[in-house]
């Protein structure tokens, strides 16, 4: 058995020479504090302060990476403990989800979930070996343990991991009173929310039409008129800035937007309130809609994400028993230069708009996302997203955008995750893989070491601040 999970030269270069330069860049930047802009932790943990349930719940429930893998392998979902939308009922002990996990833990050679749960065990409980089916009670016996401890409970470990901003998501429709409650606790973590409208923008989205009543509703504003429904966006993002919001969030099928006039787009939103509107309509509001909420940053500073290319929920059979988010999101092709040429003919070239792309295709980074983001002022790239969140994913990212869109045109990296005890391994294998990726630049002198040490503290900590404006 290994003495340790985790190896002090992980994802380092083989060769000796370089993997001491990219040693030496990764020891000034290990210790930098944890930027998180974009994720989807639940700010009820820090609000309420309160232990974690037990392993399971806490390093198992929240993870679609663990389900999506398990369930691939005939592990039901019912097993794992998910809840059925119908009541069937489900398990509910944390042993056995833990030891049913355990004794799967083969399955995930080779994969981040594998890394970023090795590196979870090691730093966050001191366990030294692998996880297996033989010490799977130890293991949970252990881990329980911990999280009975008041170092354990959610801001203890926010503080250990030495979190400097956490950004949660939330919908228009949320009234974000944990939010409140962590303001008014007086604890000096700092947690801020972003506004992700989908449920009110995407008409395939459940509840749409009550959706937007309710929309009315909570802003007092007609949602039945396109004006009253463009000044209650207004009003929300109003109130997600109150709560510390710096970014909105988007996660469309497509990338497609469209610059129709505002006599067009009324009539659009007539036929979208109305349930009048067919497949093509539906897509062409979704597509207005993202140039509205560019327009919107504009006036307010909300930073615009765009997440694409994700056909989620991609089992009906699983949607309809488990709900959204159980691991059946499947990447697909996605269009950037003629999807996004409405919106940059708008606001493109505005300087005081940033508009952070991210793709799940990978195909799109040197062919058309790097030369959009190398030119027009108002776009940055994200870091490798979702499936592309591994070592391969990021190096692939910085091979194919660096020569077109430098360093400075995208974002640092973001972890994106519900798993928060993954956070920590996820920015580390960041960085880890950053010092690597410039340690080759500086052996092939294409950089010098001074200005490696520079950019790796800028992919660390300083790109994802300036450009979320936090």
């Amino acid at each position: 058995m290994p003495k340790t999970l985790i190896h002090k030269d992980l994802l380092f270069p083989a060769e000796p020479g370089v993997r001491s330069i990219a040693r030496g860049l990764y020891e000034r930047v290990a210790g930098l504090p944890i930027v998180s802009p974009h994720g989807h932790t639940d700010p009820r943990w820090y609000a309420l302060n309160e232990p974690f349930p037990d392993p399971a719940g806490l390093l198992i429930a929240p993870d679609h990476y663990v389900y999506r893998m398990l369930f691939s392998q005939g592990v039901r979902l019912e097993d794992l403990g998910v809840p059925c939308l119908d009541g069937t009922p489900v398990e509910t002990d944390g042993r056995t989800i833990w030891r049913r996990f355990a004794g799967h833990y083969h399955l995930f050679r080779g994969t981040p979930t594998r890394l970023w749960f090795d590196y979870v065990l090691q730093s966050l409980f001191g366990i030294d070996e692998p996880l297996t089916a033989a010490n799977a009670n130890a293991q949970y016996d252990r881990i329980a343990d911990c999280l009975a401890r008041d170092g354990f409970r959610p801001r203890a470990l926010f503080e250990r991991f030495n979190i400097e901003v956490i950004a949660t998501t939330e919908g228009p429709l949320d009234d974000l009173k944990w939010h409140a409650r962590i303001r008014d606790s007086g604890w000096k973590g700092r947690v801020i929310t972003a506004y992700r409208p989908d449920s009110v923008i995407d008409p395939d989205f459940d509840g749409f039409a009550k959706n937007l009543d309710k929309l009315g509703e909570i802003t007092g504003c007609d949602t039945g008129t396109w004006n009253g429904y463009l000044e209650a966006h207004r009003k929300r993002r109003a109130y997600f800035k109150s709560f510390g919001a710096t970014s909105s969030d988007h996660g469309h099928l497509t990338a497609e937007t469209a610059n129709l006039s505002a006599t067009e787009a009324a009539s659009l939103f007539d036929r979208v309130r109305n349930m009048r509107a067919g497949e093509k309509d539906k897509r062409l509001f979704s597509a207005q809609m993202l140039t509205e909420m560019a327009k919107m940053s504009l006036d307010d500073g909300l930073v615009l994400q765009i997440h694409p290319g994700s056909w989620r929920n991609h089992s009906a059979a699983m949607l309809a028993k488990f709900g959204r988010d159980k691991g059946f999101d499947i990447p697909t092709s996605t269009d950037y230069v003629s999807a996004l040429k409405p919106l940059l003919d708008l606001v493109g070239l505005e300087r005081d708009l940033t508009i952070i792309l991210f793709t799940l295709d990978e195909t799109s980074y040197a062919r058309e996302l790097a030369p959009l983001a190398g030119v027009y002022p108002a776009l940055k790239l994200g870091p490798a997203w979702w499936f592309h969140d591994s070592p391969e994913g990021m190096r692939r990212f910085r091979e194919m955008t660096t020569e077109s869109a430098g360093f400075y045109n995208t974002v640092g990296f973001n972890d994106d995750t519900r798993a928060f005890p993954s956070i920590p391994a996820r920015h580390d294998v960041a960085r880890r893989v950053d010092c690597a990726f410039l340690a080759r630049l500086v052996a092939e002198h294409r950089i010098n070491e001074n200005e490696a040490h520079e950019v790796a503290h800028e992919l660390a900590y300083t790109l994802a601040k300036r450009a979320y404006r936090l």
